[in-house]
């Protein structure tokens, strides 16, 4: 019965109480948007890689290296010697090594040349293998392995003929239209950079950066040894590592960064994350301040619309005094009040912000690289819903007090 009149009494003032309604869930819709793509965002960048740890590029900050090498964010300052890989991967400490050479992209999407190895040794989330979907590894020259989501979004399958693009560009005018690649894999979705790659050998690289004469007569078929050697890359990007213990990984690290043949850096992948979150924890923060600010604005308007209802309120006040309702009873009535509208507004936000995460997830994970989760109501979610009940108790304090003395005066 207290529900049903306290929702009576709301339905009786439906304007300002709609419009409080909607401003409240606008500024929930912020909250709860902000800390949940906040914190998919950490996961999804944190569950890019988990095996490797070492990541080896030309000299450049860790940050940069980071970027291009993992995320393909970004260009590099310069490319490694190959035979410089060649001897760091000889070391007896290096259980693995992932050469990356990077450069081409093929409708926006960028293309990553690497070798066989990549597929067995590469992990993501909690040191999680790749695996196929369709097909299997590059074999050949002119096989290419898509990531998942650009097979999604170009409606590729196994056996499509496509053609690469010198630079990052969505749209560009150099094209190796003398060599087509033939999809052989189609990799299976893991929510990282992975999924926007797309995957070619290392000669493969090199043969569409060569004169290709000699090698078209080749396509669909394995080449001989003489001319796989003469498709041997000169230079790569970047290249990852797993050592056979962790108790090296600084002293091989110390290593690389003082080679003096090629100046390169090696960084751990987990402390330049790290690195990079310090960075934008002032971001991460600002924003958090402006949705507080955008949710306290709302609170004040509820307390507002409250307060101002009571003076045109005072015949249903006294009416509830002259049948024997206590002060008291007015006071927790504004509450409810109060209350309702804040339930009927966090409903309506996350609502909102779950179709609005359904219709761009495939949009930030194309266009952003972000696999944000449809589970808003994680931890920090709760913990902020159940502030905003607690802050709504604490604003509408004001009108039901004014409207427990009004009641006493009625009397």
């Amino acid at each position: 019965m207290f529900i049903r009149l306290a929702s009576k009494s709301l339905l009786n003032r439906k304007g300002s109480a709609l419009l409080t309604i909607m401003a409240m869930s606008v500024s929930i819709f912020v909250l709860l948007g902000v800390e949940h793509i906040r914190s998919q965002s950490k996961e999804s960048f944190n569950s890019t890689i988990s095996g490797a740890d070492l990541i080896v590029g030309a000299r450049t900050g860790s940050l940069n290296l980071l970027l291009y090498s993992v995320f393909r964010l970004g260009s590099p300052t310069n490319n490694i010697d190959w035979k410089t890989y060649q001897y760091v991967s000889a070391n007896p400490k290096v259980a693995w090594s992932i050469p990356i050479s990077l450069g081409d992209s093929h409708k926006g999407f960028r293309v990553m040349g690497t070798t066989t190895d990549y597929f067995k040794y590469f992990s993501y989330g909690k040191k999680r293998q790749l695996t196929f979907t369709h097909g299997k590894p590059f074999a050949k020259v002119f096989d290419v392995v898509l990531g998942s989501q650009v097979a999604k979004t170009l409606g590729y399958q196994l056996g499509d003929k496509i053609v690469l693009a010198h630079g990052i560009g969505k749209t560009s005018f150099s094209l190796h239209n003398n060599s087509p690649f033939e999809v052989a894999g189609i990799l299976s979705a893991t929510g990282t950079p992975v999924d926007q790659t797309v995957h070619v050998s290392l000669q493969g690289i090199k043969a569409v950066h060569t004169d290709l004469k000699k090698h078209i007569e080749t396509y669909g078929r394995a080449l001989t040894s003489e001319q796989l050697s003469e498709l041997h890359p000169k230079t790569i990007t970047a290249f990852m590592l797993g050592l056979t213990s962790r108790m090296a990984t600084f002293g091989v690290q110390r290593d690389i960064n003082n080679y003096r043949q090629d100046p390169l850096t090696a960084i751990l992948p987990g402390v330049a994350l790290a690195e990079l979150w310090q960075m934008v924890g002032l971001l991460e923060n600002t924003l958090r301040l402006i949705s507080g600010l955008i949710l306290i604005s709302a609170l004040l308007g509820l307390s507002a619309m409250m307060l101002a209802s009571i003076k045109e309120r005072e015949r249903e006040i006294h009416l509830l005094r002259v049948i024997g309702a206590p002060a008291f009873f007015l006071f927790l009535l504004i509450q409810l009040e109060a209350l309702l509208i804040s339930f009927m507004s966090m409903l309506i936000g996350t609502t909102s912000l779950y179709l609005c995460l359904i219709m761009t997830r495939d949009l930030l994970a194309t266009d952003f690289g972000l696999h944000i989760g449809l589970n808003i109501l994680s931890y920090n979610n709760i913990l902020l819903l159940l502030l905003v009940v607690s802050a709504t108790v604490v604003v509408s304090t004001i009108p039901s007090f004014t409207a427990y003395k009004r009641a006493n005066q009625s009397v």
